[in-house]
């Protein structure tokens, strides 16, 4: 995904965001490299030059938590940045193991499947979808499959079409991608995963150089599905308990509203019988 380390990587991304007067610094001279200089950081931070210069280069991979705080203070992190900031300092040791299990426990899957008029799934590390309900499907059927979400949001045509606030959504998207690598930056299948979406999408490509993070959030969405229309939705999003590193996600209309109605058009369409594309057969 680099050549540097992931924790180098952060820094530098969140180091280049930055300009002097967003930190109270005087701008002056020509830059040859955008944002702050690492030397600025260090100031801010209250640590040597050549100690933060370190930090970026992979050098020094246990820093103070003291040191930690100085450094997301003066990069201007915010809560889950410097959380993110922290984890990418952790051991291998010290990390979360079996995280890329893929099963759904029979339980979970019974209770999303008694939600008949509110689509539901469960989400994997990578954006992967392990499981969904028969009105999450419906609700995703335009696309050519409903397997992850980022590579619905980036490759297939659909998603410009299905999210109305695509820019959002891309950038919420990437940000939980890069929060799940925090957790785990050894994840061959979040390597494999950024690489695909890198070669196929150069926005996606650029988003994911930012270094932004950030968890699902529960934000309303706008999605407009090929057949029953504009779907205004409320959602929220659970950790699993027993699999930590499986999210449910649920989307909710509001009662009596033009998206509780297309939820039921989209529940009658799940039920109905499939027909036959090639027709009757002729003897």
């Amino acid at each position: 995904m680099s050549n540097g380390t992931p924790l180098g990587d952060f820094l530098r991304a969140r180091r280049e965001a930055l300009k002097p007067q967003d930190v109270g610094l005087p701008e002056y001279g020509r830059r040859r490299v955008p944002g702050l200089r690492r030397e600025e950081v260090a100031l801010l931070a209250g640590v040597s030059s050549d100690y933060y210069i370190r930090l970026e280069q992979g050098r020094e991979s246990s820093p103070s938590p003291q040191v930690l705080a100085a450094v997301a203070q003066a990069l201007k992190l915010d809560a889950e940045s410097a959380d993110h900031l922290n984890r990418l300092c952790l051991a291998p040791s010290q990390r979360p193991h079996d995280r890329g299990e893929t099963d759904v426990s029979p339980q979970l899957l019974q209770l999303m499947d008694g939600w008949e008029h509110t689509p539901a799934f469960v989400l994997g590390p990578a954006l992967d979808i392990l499981a969904g309900n028969s009105l999450a499907t419906a609700l995703h059927s335009g696309f050519d499959a409903f397997d992850n979400l980022a590579r619905n949001v980036f490759v297939d045509p659909v998603g410009r079409e299905f999210y109305q606030e695509w820019d959002r959504a891309a950038h919420s998207c990437v940000a939980e991608l890069r929060a799940a690598y925090g957790h785990d930056p050894e994840s061959a299948r979040i390597a494999e995963l950024v690489a695909e979406l890198s070669e196929e999408s150069e926005e996606f490509a650029g988003i994911w150089q930012l270094h932004d993070v950030k968890s699902k959030s529960q934000e309303g969405k706008h999605l407009k599905h090929p057949e029953v229309g504009d779907l205004h939705i409320a959602f929220a999003a659970f950790t699993v308990n027993g699999a930590p590193h499986q999210q449910l996600v649920v989307y909710q209309a509001e009662p009596a509203s033009p998206t509780a109605t297309a939820f039921e058009a989209l529940r009658a369409m799940a039920t109905e019988p499939k027909r036959s594309e090639a027709g009757p057969r002729r003897t």
